[in-house]
C-alpha cells in the first residue's frame, strides 16, 4: 500500500464491469457422429416435418411429448442442499413476446423432430453478462460451419447471417441425446405411413367402386365408348342408382379396405412410430392386443417419463444449468414431480400425516405442502 492510500488521499480504483466476453452462450459443439451425416446443428432429414405432422400417430407422439412437458414450471435449485430459490424472469418467460409454455413447446417439437434446438440471445444482464432473454430460432433457419476437419462447430449462422460467440445474437444448443431425430432416424418408416395415408385417402376418395364395363353386342366406336364411361362416371357421381342395357355388364375390380389389408397395415406402422418414439403403443392406441397386467395411473405416468421424457427433460434442464447461464452452484429443475407425478390426494395425505407423527414437519409447513392457506396469524415467511 502506498503512502497516499495509507493516508486515504488516493481514491480507490472503479471496480470492473463483469467481463461478458467470458461468458460464452455457446461453446464449439463437438461432431459426435462418425459418418458425418449428422452433428449438432445439422441434418439430413429424409422427410419433412410438415409431411410427417400429417401422420397421426406421429403428430399423437408428438403431442403426448409436449403436452406433458410444457406446461411445467422451470424453477431455479441450490446445488448443495436443493433449496428452491427465486425464479429469475428470463426462466419465467424467455421471451417476453409469449408465454414461457409456447417457447418451451417449440423446444421440444425440434428436439422431437431434429434432436437439436436453439434459442437466440435477445437481450444480456448488465449485472453478470449472462443472457437474460432469448427467442425460438427454428431448426431450419440455421446453418452451422465446421472447421477443417470436421469434428467441432466453428460457428452458426442464421437466415446467412454469422451468429457472434457471445452476447446479443448468440446461439443457445439444446443437444439431445437420442442420436438423431425421428425424420432421420425412422424417415423411411414416416414416408411408408405416409403413402399408406395417401392410399387410404385414395381410397376414401372414390365415390364408387372402379371396375369395367363389360359389353356383350357388337363392338362400339371409340366416340361412344368415351361418352358412355363419362356419363357413367357422372351419373355415379349424383346418384347411387345404377341403369345398364342387356349388352352392358359392370364388373367391380376394387377391393375394400379391409380385403386390401390397409386397416391391418395402418395398425402396424402406428406401432413401429411408437417404437420410433419410444412411446408405449397403448399410449396412442396401436395396440390391438393389451395387456391385462394391472397397473395404476402414476405407475404408468412414472414409465412413460421414465422411458420416454427423461431424455427431453434432461437436455433442457442440463443445458439451461450451465455456467454461461446459470451461475455456478445452482441448477434448473422441471416441475414434473409436484404435477404430472403428484400422487392423488389420499396418498398425500397419509404420507403427510406420517411426517407429522414423526415430527418431520409443522403444521404449517404441512399446509403449505398442499397449497392451503396457512392458519391466521401464521407468519408465512417464517414457513
Amino acid at each position: 500500500m502506498g503512502i497516499l492510500s495509507a493516508l486515504g488521499l488516493a481514491t480507490s480504483p472503479t471496480p470492473k464491469a463483469p467481463e461478458a466476453a467470458q461468458i460464452l452462450s455457446e461453446y464449439h459443439a463437438p461432431v459426435m457422429n462418425s459418418t458425418g451425416n449428422w452433428y449438432y446443428g445439422y441434418q439430413q432429414v429424409p422427410i419433412a416435418r410438415d409431411a410427417a405432422m400429417a401422420v397421426p400417430a406421429v403428430a399423437n407422439c408428438r403431442n403426448l411429448i409436449v403436452n406433458v412437458l410444457a406446461p411445467l414450471e422451470l424453477e431455479l435449485y441450490r446445488d448443495s442442499d436443493d433449496v428452491e430459490l427465486p425464479t429469475p424472469t428470463w426462466l419465467k418467460q424467455p421471451d417476453y413476446r409469449q408465454p414461457r409454455a409456447v417457447t418451451i413447446s417449440w423446444t421440444l417439437d425440434s428436439l422431437f423432430f431434429y434432436d437439436v434446438a436453439y434459442w437466440r440471445v435477445t437481450e444480456v444482464s448488465k449485472t453478470d453478462g449472462r443472457p437474460s432473454r432469448f427467442e425460438f430460432v427454428n431448426f431450419n433457419r440455421v446453418t452451422p460451419k465446421l472447421n477443417r476437419w470436421g469434428t467441432e462447430v466453428e460457428f452458426y449462422t442464421v437466415d446467412q447471417t454469422r451468429c457472434p460467440d457471445w452476447g446479443v445474437g448468440s446461439l443457445i444448443t439444446f443437444q439431445g441425446m437420442n442420436g438423431g431425430g425421428v425424420l432421420t432416424r425412422g424417415g423411411r418408416t414416416i414416408q411408408a405411413a405416409l403413402d399408406l395415408e395417401k392410399a387410404v385417402a385414395t381410397l376414401a376418395q372414390t365415390p364408387m367402386p372402379s371396375g369395367i364395363i363389360l359389353n356383350k353386342g357388337a363392338d362400339l366406336p371409340e366416340d361412344q365408348i368415351t361418352g358412355l364411361l363419362s356419363s357413367w362416371r357422372n351419373a355415379r357421381s349424383n346418384r347411387a342408382t345404377a341403369y345398364l342395357s342387356a349388352n352392358l355388364e359392370f364388373q367391380a375390380t376394387q377391393f375394400s379396405s379391409e380385403e386390401l389389408g390397409y386397416d391391418k397395415a395402418r395398425q402396424y406402422m402406428a406401432l413401429e412410430i411408437s417404437r420410433l418414439c419410444n412411446i408405449p403403443g397403448d399410449m396412442i392406441d396401436a395396440q390391438i392386443i393389451r395387456s391385462n397386467t394391472y397397473q395404476n395411473i402414476q405407475d404408468r405416468r412414472r414409465d412413460f417419463v421414465d422411458m420416454c421424457l427423461m431424455n427431453y427433460i434432461t437436455a433442457i434442464e442440463d443445458r439451461l444449468s450451465m455456467e454461461d447461464l446459470t451461475p455456478r452452484g445452482q441448477y434448473v429443475k422441471f416441475e414434473i414431480n409436484e404435477a404430472f407425478l403428484r400422487s392423488d390426494a389420499m396418498t398425500r395425505l397419509t404420507v403427510i400425516e406420517k411426517m407429522l407423527q414423526l415430527g418431520l414437519i409443522s403444521v404449517q409447513q404441512a399446509q403449505v405442502m398442499e397449497d392451503l392457506a396457512p392458519s391466521e396469524g401464521t407468519n408465512v415467511e417464517e414457513i
